[in-house]
C-alpha cells in the first residue's frame, strides 16, 4: 500500500508540475456551462422578444389591412429604393424576403375570393429560413382570422370549421418541461469526465514512454500491477476533478439564466450533484483505464492523441443517444447511456431506474477491471515498454 500511494503522489506530482495540460483538460469543465448559458441568456431573449423582420413588400397599396397587421406582428414593410425613408435606410436590417401583393388583391377579397400574394426568397439560405417560418406563420393567421370573419359575415359560426376540440392537459412539472435542456447539461457533465483528464492519460503513458521514464519506473522495486493502479487512480482524480468543477460551475451559472421565460425551470440541486458524483466515479475508472490502455497502445504522443480523439467518440454517441431518445431501450443497459438516463429521471422527478443503474453501473466497472488486466499484460511486454 505504501508503495501505491507514493506512486499515486508521484504521477501527482508530475501532473502538478506541467500546469499547461493540466489546465487545458479543465477548461472544458470551467467553461462549458459559463458559454452554454451565455448561449442560453441569448436564444430566450430572441424568443421572448424578437426583434423586428423588416422585408420588401410590392404593391403594399393593395392590401393595406394585411401590411398593417404584419407590422404589429414586428414584421416592417420596408422600401429599399424609397428616396423618403431619408440617409437612414442603410442602417436597417433588410431581409432578401420580398412579398408582392397581387393586383386584384381588393377586389378577390371583397367577393370572398382567395386573394393572392407572393413570398419570393432563397429558401435555402439558412439565415433567411427563420424569417421565413415566421412571416409565413403570420401569413397563415391573418389567413384564419379573415376566413372567420367571412363566415360570421354570412351568418355562420366559424366553429362549425372545427370538427374536433382538442383540450391537452399538460401533467409535466416546472423540472420535467426542461428535458431538452437538462439532457444537454447532463451530458456534458458526463463528457467532461472524459476530457478532464485525457491529457494526463496521454503524457503518463505514451509521454512517458518517449522521455524513457517508464522503462525506469518498472526498474525500480514495483509490481506492474501497482505502476498500472497509480496511473489509474491518478487520471481518475483529475477526472473526477473536472466533473466537481462542472457541477459547481453549472450550479452557479444555471441560475442566472431567465427559465421561467420558457415556462419551465433547471435546478441543479445538491442531491443530483451528490448522485451525479456517485455515478461519475466508475465513469471516471472508465475514461482513465481506456485512455490509458489507448495512449500505450499507440508509440507515439502525437499517436496517442489521435486515437484518443476517435475513441471519443463512442461515449459522446451513447450519450447523446441517451439525451434524444433516438436509440433503443437495450441502450439504457449499457455504460454511460444508462448512467445518463437514471440521471435524468432523477431530475425531471420521476423514480430512478435502479435495476438498469445497478447493471450499466456493473458493467463500467467490469470493463475497467479488464482494461486494467490488460494493461497489466501490456507493460509486461519490451514491445509496449520501449515502443518498439
Amino acid at each position: 500500500m505504501n508503495k501505491l500511494i507514493a506512486m499515486v503522489r508521484k504521477e501527482l506530482i508530475d501532473a502538478a508540475r506541467d500546469k499547461r495540460s493540466v489546465m487545458a483538460g479543465l477548461y472544458y469543465a470551467i467553461g462549458t456551462p459559463l458559454l452554454m448559458c451565455g448561449m442560453f441568456m441569448v436564444l430566450i431573449g430572441q424568443l421572448t422578444s424578437p426583434e423586428d423582420l423588416n422585408i420588401t413588400i410590392q404593391k403594399a397599396q393593395n392590401a393595406p389591412d394585411l401590411v398593417r397587421y404584419l407590422g404589429n406582428k414586428g414584421i416592417n414593410a420596408v422600401d429599399p429604393d424609397s428616396a423618403e425613408k431619408g440617409p437612414d435606410i442603410k442602417d436597417i436590417d433588410i431581409k432578401d424576403i420580398t412579398l408582392i401583393i397581387s393586383d386584384d388583391y381588393a377586389e378577390n377579397m371583397a367577393k370572398a375570393k382567395p386573394a393572392e400574394v407572393i413570398l419570393q426568397a432563397d429558401n435555402s439560405n439558412e439565415k433567411l429560413q427563420k424569417s421565413i417560418q415566421r412571416l409565413k406563420r403570420e401569413l397563415q393567421a391573418y389567413n384564419a382570422e379573415m376566413g372567420s370573419l367571412r363566415l360570421i359575415a354570412r351568418g355562420v359560426n366559424p366553429q362549425v370549421m372545427q370538427s374536433i376540440k382538442v383540450n391537452v392537459q399538460d401533467q409535466a412539472t416546472p423540472d420535467s418541461r426542461g428535458g431538452m435542456i437538462l439532457g444537454i447539461a447532463i451530458f456534458t457533465m458526463i463528457y467532461s469526465v472524459f476530457i478532464s483528464g485525457m491529457n494526463l492519460a496521454i503524457d503518463t503513458s505514451a509521454g512517458e514512454r518517449e522521455r524513457n521514464s517508464l522503462a525506469l519506473m518498472l526498474s525500480h522495486p514495483i509490481s506492474t500491477r501497482q505502476l498500472v493502479l497509480g496511473k489509474v487512480i491518478a487520471v481518475t482524480t483529475f477526472a473526477l476533478l473536472g466533473l466537481i468543477l462542472i457541477l459547481l460551475i453549472s450550479k452557479v451559472a444555471y441560475a442566472f439564466v431567465p427559465w421561467q421565460e420558457l415556462g419551465f425551470s433547471i435546478n441543479i440541486s445538491t442531491d443530483f450533484m451528490a448522485l451525479m458524483f456517485a455515478i461519475g466515479i466508475p465513469v471516471a475508472l472508465l475514461a482513465s483505464t481506456l485512455q490509458l490502455f489507448v495512449s500505450f497502445m499507440a508509440k507515439t504522443f502525437k499517436e496517442a492523441q489521435s486515437y484518443l480523439t476517435m475513441v471519443l467518440f463512442v461515449p459522446l454517441a451513447l450519450s447523446m443517444a441517451a439525451s434524444y431518445n433516438i436509440a433503443p431501450d437495450a441502450l439504457q443497459w449499457l455504460p454511460v447511456s444508462g448512467q445518463q438516463q437514471a440521471l435524468m429521471d432523477f431530475i425531471k422527478g420521476k423514480d430512478i431506474p435502479m435495476m438498469q443503474l445497478a447493471v450499466s453501473s456493473a458493467a463500467t466497472i467490469i470493463i475497467s477491471i479488464a482494461l486494467m488486466l490488460g494493461l497489466e499484460k501490456m507493460l509486461k511486454s519490451e514491445k509496449v515498454v520501449f515502443g518498439l
